[in-house]
């Protein structure tokens, strides 16, 4: 392991790449800092741009992004109260009235601090445990990982709060949309009489369009209903460094745990920052001696926030590289620019490609010291770049997509592909369907049919996929994951049934 890590570090240290990790955490941390446009968007903005790069470049510059990303969301929400990311809300609670009182720069300091550490432990996490879940997953056959992905999905269709048909619905639709063109049997499907359509769809176009421009669009249509809601604030900042390493020594137990909680969280199909943001910050109350202080703005709620957020980085990293599953939205991305470039996630990663994983452990360590030094040195830029009005971002950001889809191909035809994709997407988010199932479906439907096929031709007997143990095994539990979502589902509107009763008695 030591030889072809010493060789990815010898890769990702040149100064290009080097340049190229800076460029992604600047990058990242301006669009976490943007309330609303999210490390998803700053990913899938970059994207584009890795074309025409090595896959070691590429990948380093979209780590780049995913660290400075994390890390990004506390700017706004210390400064403004808006959470920068959807990962970054429970920071609100206790870094926005640490700044209403005065103290900012302390707010600031200990939340990046504590996404430094929380992303050192998640490297650790995925360099242990990514090579043995590899190496287990050595055995998969066709069977195996079909019924993983099938889990895959239900798991993500599940998580989508509270919308378990709608989110089921949504990862059929996203498989539906990877059957249009030829089959691997050269038979083609879903043309409509187009030329065009035989060769299928680009995942770049699609996943921008269903995800960007909805986001992009919802932004808007907030901002029309709520013009108040962006506010100013003052963004002179100074950073107590003393204050800030008493204050992490007496957080040493808060992080560790915090960390761990991101890492776990991460490695989980569908999961992602949000959810780890509230279950560390729930967890940190529960252990505290004073509970009733949080969300008074104390650092202990800050650590938990932006530790457990930035440790989801290695986390969601594991079963992206060692089972070909993305962990959340942002690494089903990060999948689709190893496959640009013909390198395929899974077991056989660690063996074919070892010098490309050493390269991401590399990226995510040099990333997490880079993300550290900008955040305190330009913080004062980055709570400026907060107050960015969505009336100049929104168009901005829909050129820069539709320039990157063009250059996928220069095909004017991605472009209409993008922008149709985005209609629908945004009709869905209207509709409150869940986007993640589909672009998840999106991203596994080639590799789940192709696995189908496969073990259909090997044995021609559905029943295979339920006397091999494992595949029977996936199977089950994404059965158990659907009643379990349903049966917290009906539990949830039982208790929004019993207060409403209760409010009007």
């Amino acid at each position: 392991m030591a030889d072809f890590f010493l060789q990815a570090l010898a890769q990702v240290g040149t100064p290009s790449v080097l340049l190229l990790i800076l460029i992604g955490v600047l990058f990242g941390i301006i669009g976490g800092s943007i309330p609303g446009f999210t490390v998803t968007m700053a990913i899938l903005v970059v994207f584009p741009f890795t074309f025409a790069m090595d896959p070691v470049s590429g990948v380093s510059l979209m780590v780049g992004v995913f660290v400075g990303g994390y890390s990004g969301g506390i700017v706004s929400g210390v400064m403004l109260g808006i959470p920068g990311t959807p990962s970054s809300i429970t920071t609100v609670y206790d870094g926005y009235p640490m700044a209403q009182r005065g103290e900012p720069g302390r707010a600031l300091g200990i939340g990046v601090a504590a996404s430094f550490i929380g992303t050192l432990i998640s490297v650790a996490v995925l360099v242990y445990f990514g090579p043995l879940l590899a190496s287990f997953s050595m055995n998969f056959r066709p069977w195996e990982i079909t019924a993983l992905i099938i889990f895959a999905l239900t798991l993500v269709a599940g998580l989508s709060h509270g919308a378990l048909l709608k989110g089921l619905l949504a990862a059929a639709l996203g498989l539906l949309i990877t059957t249009v063109g030829y089959d691997r049997n050269s038979n083609l499907r879903f043309d409509f009489g187009f030329d065009a359509l035989g060769a299928g769809f680009e995942m770049l176009p699609v996943m921008i369009g269903i995800f960007a421009f909805s986001q992009l669009m919802g932004n808007l249509e907030k901002l029309r209903d709520d013009p108040q809601s962006a506010k100013g604030a003052n963004t002179n900042v100074a950073i107590p460094y003393t204050l800030i390493l008493r204050d992490m020594a007496g957080q040493k137990l808060n992080t560790l745990r915090s960390s761990l909680i991101g890492s776990l969280i991460g490695a989980l199909p569908g999961t992602g920052g949000t959810v780890a943001n509230f279950v560390s910050y729930d967890q940190a109350k529960k252990f505290s001696r004073h509970p009733e202080r949080f969300g008074t703005g104390i650092p202990d709620g800050i650590v938990a926030s932006e530790a457990s957020n930035s440790a989801v980085a290695g986390g969601a990293f594991v079963p992206t590289l060692a089972l070909g599953i993305p962990g959340d939205l942002p690494m089903a991305i990060m999948m689709g620019v190893l496959i640009l470039h013909g390198i395929t996630p899974g077991p056989l990663m660690f063996e074919q490609n070892p010098v490309l994983v050493g390269a991401i452990y590399a990226s995510l360590m040099i990333g997490a010291v880079v993300m550290v030094l900008c955040q305190l040195l330009l913080v004062r830029w980055f709570a400026k770049i907060s107050l960015i009005p969505q009336q100049v971002l929104v168009p901005v950001v829909l050129m820069l997509c539709a320039i990157g889809s063009y250059a996928l191909n220069n095909n004017l035809f991605d472009v209409w592909v993008l922008f149709a994709f985005g209609i629908l997407g945004y009709l869905l988010w209207k509709a409150s369907v869940p986007l993640t199932p589909l672009i998840l479906g999106v991203v596994l439907g080639n590799n789940l049919e192709r696995q189908l096929f496969r073990a259909l031709e090997l044995e021609s007997s559905w029943l295979t996929f339920l006397t091999r143990p494992l595949s029977a095994l996936f199977l089950a539990l994404a059965v158990a994951s659907v009643i379990f979502s349903l049966y917290q589902n009906r539990k949830i509107q039982r208790l929004q049934a019993d207060g409403a009763t209760s409010r009007n008695a």
